[in-house]
């Protein structure tokens, strides 16, 4: 094959990507009734003991299609509880989120250019400046939408390796207090006993996560305005 014939197919495939995800996306913003828990919790039965396999495709299908997350969530700790739930989402969330690095990294580059705009820039320069810290704040502090940063990552320099690490790790608090509401909703709704404690934790757990942002800042302020360490063996002017 020709150099101009590979690069010819090289465009098709990115350009047969670009229309899937595309496609994917209207097609779910048209069905979203389908991410209710009651849906997916029906669909589940059918899968048996694979029904969390199935729920983490789904979970990482609708990642990369720009589902919000927080539906999914929500619904995998109705459905599971807020052990086996947490579990799930977090390994769907962390499958869509590698799905779509992966894609803007190798498929469709010009695509997320295009979409991301200026947090595009935002993005590249935070992790040209703190590389996998700056993916642990993303994932701490929401300062842009979960879907579209995905893709993001995916055009700067972080290794895969650090961008799925860091992910999996400072995802955690978010996804457990998401699970847990949901599990509470679904606690609630059916005027099970203990409703009234599980309501409580699950808006602690919120509180939580609604302040982990500003500690976050701060943190991050101290460190930028603490002086740097002289190096050793130099002197007092």
């Amino acid at each position: 094959m020709t150099a101009s014939g590979a690069a010819r197919r090289q465009l098709y495939i990115k350009v047969a990507a670009v229309a899937i995800i595309v496609a994917a996306v209207v097609m779910l913003a048209r069905n979203r009734e389908l991410f209710q828990a009651t849906a997916i919790q029906s669909a589940l039965k059918r899968f048996g003991y694979f029904g969390p396999i199935v729920f983490i495709a789904i979970y990482a299908v609708a990642t990369v299609a720009f589902v919000p997350g927080s539906i999914l969530t929500l619904a995998g700790g109705a459905i599971f509880g807020p052990v086996f739930g947490a579990i799930w989402n977090l390994s769907g969330a962390t499958l869509g989120a590698t799905g779509a690095f992966l894609i803007a990294r190798y498929v469709a580059g010009d695509w997320v250019a295009r979409r991301g705009g200026g947090r595009l820039a935002a993005v590249i320069g935070g992790v040209e400046e703190e590389g996998w810290r700056f993916v642990a704040f993303v994932r701490l502090v929401p300062l842009f939408p979960f879907n579209l940063v995905n893709y993001a990552f995916g055009l700067t320099r972080i290794r895969l390796v650090e961008f799925v690490l860091a992910s999996v790790v400072f995802m955690v608090p978010g996804v457990i207090a998401y699970t847990y509401l949901g599990y509470a909703g679904r606690t609630v709704a059916a005027g099970e006993a203990g409703a009234i404690k599980v309501g409580i934790i699950a808006l602690a757990l919120l509180a939580a996560v609604a302040f982990l942002p500003r500690f976050v800042r701060r943190y991050r302020q101290a460190g930028a305005s603490r002086p740097s360490a002289k190096p050793a063996g130099s002197r007092s002017p």
